[in-house]
């Protein structure tokens, strides 16, 4: 299994509407991801057609409008995103549970090659489809916190989650902005650190 640049694209997309959820920023505008990504709107508004296509993300036009998730992020897991960009997470098609296929092997129950290529699978499947979306966004923000980075969305150019909550068309999921602003209270503006960093899984 590798994982491609759109797939890539996708994680990242949707761990930063989940930051910024938590942040009390439930919609972002395409220009906003792409600004923080550095990806062509273009590109950036395909994956996200995609994305809304299955339920992960939902859509908002005008002025004002943007992406926001589509369903709780307990219930967005990172397997799933993968298979939905990418296709199956196993490395042959014939140990595949999702999109099975016969390969050149002239004896497929006995072949060891396929033996191997289902513990590949089975370890690549067991991590992917346990982790959701809360639990890398909560892994992140931890880090950011650890580190005393500001995270990204904190404090926006404009307020659009005030102005749409305001008319009450779009409830402000997570925390509120304010109680997120001192719950960073004290955290440096630079958005980078030195090394690479190791972040534990929970």
């Amino acid at each position: 299994m590798k994982i491609s640049k759109r797939g890539e694209y996708a994680l990242r997309a949707l761990i930063d509407l989940g930051i910024a959820s938590e942040m009390g920023w439930p919609m972002l505008q395409i220009s906003e991801l792409a600004s923080k990504e550095k990806l062509p709107i273009k590109f950036l508004e395909q994956i996200f057609t995609q994305l809304k296509s299955a339920g992960y993300v939902v859509s908002r036009r005008g002025k004002f409008g943007g992406y926001s998730l589509g369903r709780p992020m307990s219930r967005i897991k990172f397997g799933e995103v993968i298979r939905l960009i990418d296709g199956p997470l196993a490395p042959i098609r014939c140990v595949s549970q999702t999109s099975y296929a016969r390969c050149s092997c002239p004896d497929e129950i006995h072949c060891g090659l396929r033996m191997l290529m289902f513990d590949v699978r089975n370890a690549i499947s067991t991590i992917l489809d346990r982790y959701s979306l809360t639990d890398i966004v909560e892994i992140t923000l931890r880090k950011y916190r650890h580190d005393k980075i500001t995270p990204p969305f904190l404090k926006r150019s404009m307020p659009l989650a005030s102005i749409l909550s305001k008319e009450g068309k779009l409830p402000v999921r997570g925390e509120s902005r304010v109680k997120a602003s001192k719950r960073f209270s004290g955290s440096h503006g630079s958005q980078s650190h030195n090394g690479r960093a190791k972040i534990a899984a929970k």
